[in-house]
C-alpha cells in the first residue's frame, strides 16, 4: 500500500495525543492506589467506554471481521455470547465486586481481593493468582503486539518485526508514565474512535456496493451459506460442539482482570447502572458491525482475502474507500483497539508483580514509590517476553486472543462469581477451582488436534472443572469464620442501598 502522507499524519496526530495524556497523568500519580487503580475515581463514562475499549481489542476490528468474512454469519454466534456475557457481567458482577472489594479492606487487585475476602494470610491464593495472570497475560499481550505488527505492516508496507516494535513501544511508553487513569483516559478515548470507525466502514462499503438490498443479493450468489448461521460455507450443519464453543466466548467475561479492575475503580456503585447502559450500547452495535464488516469485504473486495489476511478485511477496505487522511484517523482506532487492551493487560500484570509478589512475599515494607517504580519496570520486562512471543507473522490474532480469554475466564470466572454470591465458599474450595480452571484449558488446548469432544472450546471444560471443584472442596472443607461471614452480610445490606 501507498506511503501516504495524510495516513502517516494522522496515525502520528493520534499516537502524540495518547502520548501527551500518559505525561500529562504521570505528574498526578503519587501512589501505587493511584498507579493500579485512580483512586477509585472513574465516572460511569470513562468506566463503560474504557471496560469495552480495553474488552474487545485489536480482535474487533482484525479478528473477528476477518472470521465472518470467511465464515458468515456463523461469526454472530461469537459476538451474541460476547453481548449476553457483557450484560450478565455489568448486572451482576460489577455493583457487588464494586462494593465486596472496598469492604474487604479496600482490596486494589483481583488476588488482593480474593486473600481479603477469605482471610488468606499465607498468600497462597494471591501467589497463585498472581501466576496464572503473568502466564495467560503475557499470550494476551502478544496478541496485541502481532495486531500491531499487522496494521502497520499492511498500511505502511514496515517489515512486520519493526512495525509490531513501533506498536508495543507505544503501549508501553503511556502505560510506563501515567498508570491506571492514564490507560482509562486513552481507552475512552479509543473506545470512542472504535465505535464510529467500526460503523462507518461497513455501512460505507454497502452503499458503495449498491445499498443493502444489492450487498445481500450479492452475498446470496456468491455462497447462500454465508447468510446462514446455522451451517458453515460449505452447506453443513453446525455442530453442538461449535455452536457451544462459539456462544462460550461471553463466558470469558466473568474473569478478566483488566474488565474486573474497571468495576472496582467507579467513583461510586450507584454509577453503575447507567454505565451498564452506555456499555451494552457500545458492545451490541460495535459486535454487529464488525460481522458486517468481514461480509461486506465478500461483496465489496474483488476477491475473497484467505488465511491469515482475512484479519485484514477492515484495513483493506478503509484504505479503499476513503481519502488518506480520514483513512489515517479510521486506521487509529485499530491502532487504538490494540493499545486499549495491551495496556490494560500489562497494567494489571505490574500489579500482580508489585502487589502480590514483591509487597507480599519479597519486601513487606516497600513504599509506595518503590511500589509505582516496580510496576512501571515490570511493564517494560512483559512487554519484552511478550514482543518474543508475538515474532512469528503467521499468528492468528483470533487464536491467541481465543487462549487467553479461556485462561482467565476459566481460571478466575467461577472463583470471582462464587466468592460474590456464596457465603459457604472456603479459600481452599477458591485455590482449588483456581487452579482447576487453569490446569484444565492449559491441557485441553494441547488436545485440541484430537478432534471430537477434545474441539470443544477450552473455556467450556474449563468453567465446568473449575465449579466443581469449588463445590466439593468447599463443601469438604472447614466453615468459613464468622467474621468472615459477617462481612459477607455487610456487603448484601450495601448492596440493597
Amino acid at each position: 500500500m501507498s506511503h501516504s502522507f495524510g495516513i502517516i499524519a494522522a496515525s502520528i496526530l493520534y499516537l502524540t495525543g495518547m502520548l501527551w495524556i500518559g505525561v500529562n497523568f504521570s505528574n498526578r500519580t503519587e501512589n501505587v492506589s493511584d498507579y493500579i487503580l485512580g483512586s477509585r475515581g472513574l465516572n460511569k463514562w470513562v468506566t463503560s467506554l474504557s471496560a469495552e475499549a480495553s474488552d474487545m481489542s485489536g480482535w474487533l476490528l482484525l479478528g473477528l471481521p476477518g472470521y465472518a468474512h470467511l465464515s458468515g454469519m456463523e461469526a454472530s454466534w461469537i459476538a451474541l455470547g460476547l453481548a449476553l456475557g457483557t450484560y450478565v457481567n455489568w448486572k451482576f458482577v460489577a455493583k457487588r465486586l464494586r462494593n465486596y472489594t472496598q469492604i474487604a479492606n479496600d482490596s486494589l487487585t483481583l488476588p488482593d481481593y480474593l486473600e481479603n475476602r477469605f482471610r488468606d494470610s499465607l498468600k497462597i491464593l494471591r501467589s497463585v493468582a498472581a501466576v496464572f495472570i503473568l502466564i495467560f497475560f503475557l499470550i494476551y499481550t502478544s496478541s496485541g503486539f502481532v495486531a500491531g505488527g499487522k496494521l502497520f505492516n499492511t498500511v505502511f508496507g514496515l517489515p512486520y518485526i519493526w512495525s509490531m516494535l513501533i506498536g508495543a513501544a507505544v503501549v508501553v511508553t503511556y502505560t510506563f508514565l501515567g498508570g491506571f487513569m492514564a490507560v482509562c483516559w486513552t481507552d475512552f478515548v479509543q473506545g470512542i474512535l472504535m465505535f464510529f470507525a467500526i460503523l462507518i466502514v461497513p455501512i460505507t462499503g454497502m452503499f458503495l456496493s449498491g445499498g443493502p438490498a444489492d450487498t445481500l443479493a450479492a452475498l446470496k450468489n456468491i455462497n447462500p451459506e454465508l447468510l446462514n448461521p446455522f451451517t458453515s460455507v460449505d452447506g453443513t450443519a453446525l455442530s453442538l460442539i461449535a455452536v457451544v464453543s462459539l456462544m462460550a466466548w461471553g463466558l470469558g467475561y466473568f474473569g478478566q482482570p483488566h474488565i474486573l479492575v474497571r468495576f472496582m475503580a467507579i467513583h461510586s456503585a450507584d454509577e453503575i447502572k447507567p454505565a451498564r447502559h452506555i456499555a451494552m450500547v457500545w458492545v451490541i452495535l460495535s459486535l454487529a458491525a464488525a460481522v458486517l464488516v468481514g461480509m461486506v469485504g465478500r461483496v465489496y473486495l474483488p476477491q475473497t482475502l484467505e488465511g491469515v489476511a482475512s484479519e485484514t478485511v477492515f484495513m483493506v477496505m478503509t484504505n479503499d474507500i476513503f481519502a488518506s487522511f480520514i483513512a489515517g484517523i479510521i486506521l487509529s482506532a485499530i491502532l487504538a483497539a490494540i493499545m486499549s487492551t495491551a495496556s490494560s493487560q500489562l497494567l494489571v500484570t505490574a500489579s500482580a508483580i508489585s502487589q502480590d509478589f514483591y509487597k507480599s512475599l519479597i519486601c513487606k515494607e516497600a513504599g509506595e514509590k518503590e511500589l509505582v517504580s516496580i510496576s512501571r519496570w515490570t511493564v517494560i520486562g512483559v512487554a519484552i517476553v511478550a514482543g518474543l512471543l508475538a515474532i512469528k507473522p503467521d499468528n492468528l490474532v483470533l487464536d491467541l486472543v481465543a487462549y487467553a480469554w479461556a485462561g482467565f475466564g476459566a481460571t478466575f470466572g467461577p472463583t470471582l462469581v462464587m466468592s460474590l454470591f456464596w457465603k459457604r465458599m472456603t479459600k481452599s474450595g477458591a485455590l482449588a477451582g483456581i487452579i482447576a480452571g487453569g490446569i484444565t484449558v492449559l491441557v485441553w488446548k494441547q488436545l485440541a488436534h484430537f478432534g471430537g469432544i477434545f474441539a470443544l472450546y477450552e473455556i467450556v471444560p474449563g468453567f465446568i472443572m473449575s465449579v466443581f471443584a469449588i463445590i466439593v472442596v468447599s463443601m469438604m472443607s472447614k466453615q468459613p469464620s464468622k467474621e468472615i461471614m459477617d462481612e459477607f452480610e455487610r456487603v448484601n445490606r450495601a448492596g440493597l442501598r
